[in-house]
């Protein structure tokens, strides 16, 4: 008898899958603009220097490995939430907003997720169309209805209006899901009169609104970013906000992130984060301590933080950099009014505007590997091969 001779394969995951088809490629030239992580000019995803040294703290003054309870290190969710809705911030001196520590933002995602399935029951969840595609599975995996509001269409442009009109339709109550900065996948964020609008349509319609907050540091600024997530809490009595470190910070494969809680009341916060706790017990049940304690101590000391600030105003000034010069790189092949959308738009990702016979293209003729939708990781290109991938782009797209 066999247990699992009825368990059928599964694809994988198509960005992951994807990876593995890059690292197998021969070819020296080969590029990868599929996997959302951000890169230096070798290639390489470097770890900050503020890490590394707070790490070297840590490994000096750290006295124990024990656990460190269900809502994570109480430093590391005092100083996120400073960071997050701003040091002066009333909601903090109030007590009305609370972190609860996650692995990773895909953790503070599933748990917001499984909180709305338990406490919220019938609500459904509007994503834009397009969106991250965990978001779909993540949500579905919780036993949510999903919905989607329209965002970019198939011309590749933003589109607030059937934004904001299909929003005044969504039933009261439901919750939305909404970018803070740095849309993934496609890079096209709201300005501040549209937020300001969608603000209006929240408050008239009763929704709850579930920020993504990402990118952190990678749109304008780590201020600058943070704007529309404090206009939500400012404005609002009740918010979900979840908060990643893997990008700002280079703590990928450290898992550090949290679900941030906007209630009313001191009271109701108390109660949802009760909710949280126990939800968290049954998921990972104490989440990850290393890359929170990093955190904790780069917010935590003066000079550490100032030079963590500068090189995440780096790193966003850099892919900046490489979208403006991946735009003046296609203009000799005539392209660069096609795709000036790229230079305009923000954060690691772009959605290109390829079709999918191009991408395959770009991979099997010049070992080019972004997601099939069109969609780039910008923070994976470098200076060096902006020519090279110009050539490979205008090669697909004027055959």
């Amino acid at each position: 008898m066999s247990h699992f001779s009825a368990i059928a394969q599964v694809p994988g995951d198509p960005i992951l899958g994807l990876l593995d088809a890059y690292r197998a490629d021969p070819n020296p030239a080969k590029l990868d603009l599929g996997v959302g992580v951000y890169k230096d000019a070798s290639g390489l995803t470097p770890i900050p220097r503020a890490v590394k040294l707070a790490e070297q703290r840590l490994l000096e003054t750290e006295q124990t490995k024990t656990y460190i309870g269900g809502h994570g290190a109480a430093e590391f969710g005092e100083r996120l939430l400073q960071l997050v809705l701003g040091t002066d911030s009333a909601l903090l001196r109030d007590g009305l907003a609370g972190a609860t520590q996650t692995p990773g933002g895909t953790g503070a995602l599933r748990l917001a997720g499984e909180f709305i399935a338990r406490n919220l029951p019938g609500r459904s969840i509007w994503l834009s169309d397009p969106t991250w595609p965990i978001h779909e599975t993540l949500f579905a995996a919780c036993g949510l209805r999903v919905e989607h509001y329209p965002y970019v269409g198939a011309d590749n442009r933003l589109h607030v209006d059937a934004m904001l009109e299909a929003l005044q339709r969504i039933p009261a109550g439901d919750v939305v899901l909404l970018h803070a900065c740095c849309h993934n996948p496609t890079g096209f964020d709201l300005g501040t009169a549209d937020w300001q609008r969608v603000l209006d349509v929240v408050k008239a319609r009763e929704l709850l609104p579930l920020i993504d907050f990402a990118y952190q540091g990678f749109g304008d600024s780590l201020e600058q970013d943070a704007w529309a997530v404090r206009l939500f809490a400012n404005e609002l009595p009740e918010l979900l906000v979840t908060s990643s470190c893997s990008k700002n910070f280079g703590l990928y494969r450290e898992r550090t992130g949290a679900l941030i809680v906007r209630a009313d009341s001191a009271g109701r916060l108390a109660a949802v984060r009760s909710q949280l706790a126990l939800l968290a017990r049954g998921l990972w049940s104490t989440p990850p301590a290393h890359g929170a304690a990093v955190v904790a101590e780069i917010l935590g000391d003066a000079e550490l933080k100032a030079l963590w600030s500068a090189e995440v105003e780096g790193m966003r000034q850099r892919v900046a950099s490489l979208r403006s010069g991946l735009v003046e790189a296609l203009r000799p092949h005539g392209l660069a009014e096609r795709f000036a959308h790229i230079a305009e738009q923000r954060g690691m990702f772009s959605y290109t505007g390829l079709s999918a016979e191009q991408v395959a293209r770009l991979r099997t003729e010049f070992s080019v590997y972004l997601v099939s939708s069109g969609r780039a990781s910008v923070a994976g290109m470098s200076e060096a091969r902006l020519d090279y991938l110009a050539g490979a782009i205008a090669r697909v797209c004027q055959a």
